[in-house]
């Protein structure tokens, strides 16, 4: 038997063991054989080696005993502590520098998805829509957050259901600052920091319009912040409710995106998506100020403490509700002006037809008929009598 490219002959092994390197350099003949051009240079897409690379370290990592402690680093949530209960002992955790690690691990993991729903679910779908660019692009942005989106509400739904949440509305401001998490509510955190910053590299991968990069900036900053804001200064009950509304909200939208795409004429959810929008940023800021400015207000232990994790202060807390104020003003502020454009194009559209002349009428042909009058067909005289056939004269 001949030998491999990177190892012994008549031995079976993994790519990754023979390289004796984590840079997957070595395994692309073993895993893409397509991928290595003339010269031995790769011409592998970007996507496909990242995600040969995540691969490779997790084969590298969990077959080598040595280097299996620092696959969990990678992998699961740090800082774990007991914490006594009334029923024993539960493990909670608190945030770290060694969370950075761990989302970074998961940024990797959501871009690999990202490109399998692309390119198994989206692509399919799109080709036979026979969309145009500008479409395209918005279906595939619309289709990956529909995922997303849907994914996210009901795992936060159970969170917010099991933990008792959303029952006991006090529980968002009692017992603060909430320091320790329960696995599923800091597992949560990570994943939705690590999506949110995978969207930053994925503005290339997807090639994405210049002019549609400012705009989907924005909304992924603004959803950093306020995640990020909610992990770090241990609102994390807050931020779960507040994040199930907006998600919601925003399930709804790109699913009406979609079946806009789909039909044209399919606009029912629009109008649905416009009433709930209204109705959850009352919500959203009717929560915050309850739970901000009267619930925290009549805490105790008002002092900022960072090493506790106690931020209950007049600023920060004027900070907070004016940060989301104003995130509430500004997506309120797009909406209408949104909804305005759109009534304006409509009612011009409705103008601009009525305006149209209608087609002249031609008028009807007159027949011109002989002298005379008809009876059954034939032409009579004015006497009554048949006119005579003239006869033709011979030559």
């Amino acid at each position: 038997m001949e030998s491999g490219p990177g190892g012994a002959s008549g031995e079976v092994s993994s790519p990754v063991a023979r390289t004796g390197s984590l840079f997957p350099i070595r395994i692309l003949p073993h895993l893409y054989p397509q991928a290595i051009g003339k010269g031995g240079k790769a011409r592998l897409a970007p996507l496909k080696y990242l995600r040969t690379l995540t691969t490779g370290f997790l084969d590298r990592c969990f077959l080598i005993a040595v280097t299996a402690k620092t696959a969990f680093l990678f992998i699961l949530p740090q800082y774990n502590i007991s914490v006594p209960t009334a029923d024993g002992e539960t493990v909670h955790y608190h945030y770290g520098p060694k969370d950075l690690v761990t989302i970074l691990f998961y940024v990797f993991i959501t871009i690999i998805l990202h490109a399998v729903v692309q390119e198994y679910i989206l692509d399919k779908i799109s080709k036979r829509l026979h969309l145009s660019k500008v479409k395209h692009s918005k279906f595939n942005e619309s289709g990956q957050l529909v995922i997303f989106h849907l994914s996210s509400v009901i795992w936060c739904f159970y969170v917010v259901v099991t933990e008792g949440y959303l029952t006991n509305p006090r529980s968002l401001w009692e017992d603060y600052p909430h320091v320790y998490l329960p696995f599923q509510v800091k597992f949560f955190y990570l994943c939705q920091l690590a999506y949110w910053l995978h969207a930053l590299p994925e503005l290339y991968f997807q090639k994405v319009r210049k002019e549609e990069i400012p705009r989907q900036l924005q909304y992924i900053c603004l959803y950093l912040v306020h995640i990020a804001g909610a992990y770090l200064l241990n609102l994390s009950r807050l931020g779960l409710i507040l994040l199930l509304l907006q998600y919601s909200t925003e399930f709804l939208f790109h699913m009406a995106r979609l079946f806009y795409f789909a039909d044209e004429n399919n606009e029912k959810l629009f109008n649905a998506w416009a009433a709930v929008f209204g109705i959850t940023r009352l919500f959203i800021l009717t929560l915050a100020v309850l739970a901000i400015g009267f619930g925290l207000a009549r805490m105790e232990n008002q002092a900022f403490d960072p090493e506790k994790g106690n931020f209950n202060t007049l600023l920060c807390r004027l900070c907070v509700l004016l940060l989301v104020c104003a995130a509430q003003a500004w997506l309120m502020w797009r909406f209408i002006h949104s909804q305005l454009r759109h009534w304006r194009e409509y009612w011009n559209e409705q103008s601009a037809k009525r305006r149209v002349p209608a087609a002249p009428r031609l008028p009807a042909r007159l027949i011109k008929r002989e002298s005379g009058y008809h009876e059954n067909g034939v032409v009579k005289a004015e006497n009554g009598t048949s006119p005579r056939t003239k006869k033709l004269k011979s030559p």
